[in-house]
């Protein structure tokens, strides 16, 4: 992969830089995507276990598929592409991070801020009184699990079919689309609305546009320039050449 002079010219001046994860980013993890065959579940259709509907039509279930999901996502670790969004986290004074996973693995690695679009599968939140329950990534419920305070069902606190992603959040990326200089779409591949409306967003705005992922994808023709692999191979190098730049680490 060769990194073209006028990207690197970009990133080594860049001082505010938009990212926009998706389910690539966490394949290369071993996390499997949304619509995998794995095992039993290849029978159901997600709507069918990831609508609220079906919640409350089977609760034991969407349970049991979550437990099974959060499972994977406790054995699983953050790769180089995580870790190294850490770092350039670090490197530029304006860092918006907005992901389209639920997996927490870049809270794992170091990132801090997330701007979780579709919440986090690590999280439950009562259906009832809306209060979260205190938990971490290792609680694997056997059983559908009741709110502490008010004995109300607990679900997983992520986006699921038909609901509206968290305005506050989205809000927050859009803005973060508006005013960075490099946007880089990692892993996603720019079908899924709202989310897919922010590179170009931010294209709009003046910013260059940068996209990471094995294959073309829908997004391509509308990007400054498509860089072909694993982000676990490219953004490391994305940061190194950050590095030899005038920025420096905070003090």
């Amino acid at each position: 992969m060769t990194i073209s002079e006028k990207l690197r010219e970009v990133l080594q001046r860049a001082d505010s830089i938009c990212v926009l994860t998706g389910a690539g980013l966490s394949a290369e993890s071993g996390v499997p995507t949304f619509r995998g065959d794995d095992g039993i579940w290849k029978k159901f259709k997600p709507e069918e276990l990831a609508s609220f509907d079906a919640f409350i039509r089977n609760p034991a279930l969407v349970w049991e598929w979550y437990s099974y999901r959060k499972k994977v996502v406790g054995e699983v670790k953050p790769n180089a592409g995580h870790y190294a969004l850490a770092q350039m986290q670090d490197l530029v004074a304006d860092f918006t991070h907005v992901t389209q996973n639920v997996d927490n693995l870049h809270a794992r690695a170091g990132c801090r801020g997330v701007l979780e679009l579709h919440g986090n599968i690590t999280r439950s939140l009562c259906i009832d009184c809306g209060r979260h329950a205190g938990e971490s990534t290792q609680v694997i419920f056997t059983t559908v699990p009741k709110c502490e305070f008010c004995g109300g069902l607990l679900r997983p606190d992520v986006v699921w079919f038909g609901e509206l992603l968290p305005a506050a959040a989205f809000e927050q990326s859009v803005e973060g689309a508006r005013r960075c200089d490099l946007f880089l779409s990692i892993g996603t591949s720019g079908v899924v609305h709202p989310a897919a409306s922010l590179p170009l967003i931010a294209r709009e705005a003046g910013a260059s546009v940068v996209e990471i992922n094995p294959v073309y994808t829908d997004l391509s023709a509308h990007v400054h320039e498509t860089l072909l692999g694993k982000s676990g191979d490219i953004l490391p190098q994305l940061v190194t050449l950050m590095k030899e730049s005038h920025h420096h680490e905070p003090t």
